[in-house]
C-alpha cells in the first residue's frame, strides 16, 4: 500500500510541475508578443509619412507615354573560318536585331491563325 501512495504523490508532483511549466511558458509567450507589437509600433513611428497629393508623380506635359512595337529578327549564327565550333565570347552579344520590315504581320483570311490544328479554317 505504501507503493501506491508513493506513486500517487509522484504523479501529483509531476502534474503540478507540468502545470507550472505550462503557465510559465504561456506568460513568456504573451510577453514576447507584447514586446514584438511595441517594437513594431516604434519602427512604424520612425518611417516617413506617405507622400502628400502634390508629391505624387505627375503625367508629363507631352501626355502619357505609349508602348512602342518593333519587329525583331534573329541574328544568323556565325560560322567559324576553320570549321571549329565557336565559344561564347566569339558570338554576338545579342540574339536579335531590328528587322527591315517593321509592319505588323497579319493573318491571312481563311488560315487557322495561331490556334487550331492548322486546317483550312473558315473559307
Amino acid at each position: 500500500m505504501d507503493t501506491i501512495a508513493t506513486a500517487y504523490l509522484a504523479a501529483t508532483g509531476r502534474s503540478a510541475l507540468a502545470s507550472v511549466a505550462f503557465v510559465v511558458v504561456g506568460v513568456v509567450l504573451v510577453g514576447a508578443l507584447i514586446w514584438a507589437v511595441r517594437l513594431g509600433i516604434r519602427v512604424r513611428g520612425r518611417e516617413p509619412a506617405p507622400p502628400q497629393p502634390h508629391e505624387q508623380p505627375q503625367m508629363p506635359a507631352s501626355g502619357p507615354v505609349r508602348e512602342t512595337h518593333r519587329a525583331r529578327v534573329p541574328n544568323e549564327m556565325p560560322q567559324s573560318a576553320d570549321g571549329e565550333r565557336l565559344t561564347p565570347h566569339e558570338l554576338r552579344p545579342t540574339g536579335s536585331r531590328d528587322g527591315d520590315d517593321q509592319s505588323r504581320p497579319r493573318w491571312d483570311r481563311g488560315s487557322s491563325g495561331s490556334f487550331g490544328s492548322g486546317g483550312p479554317g473558315v473559307r
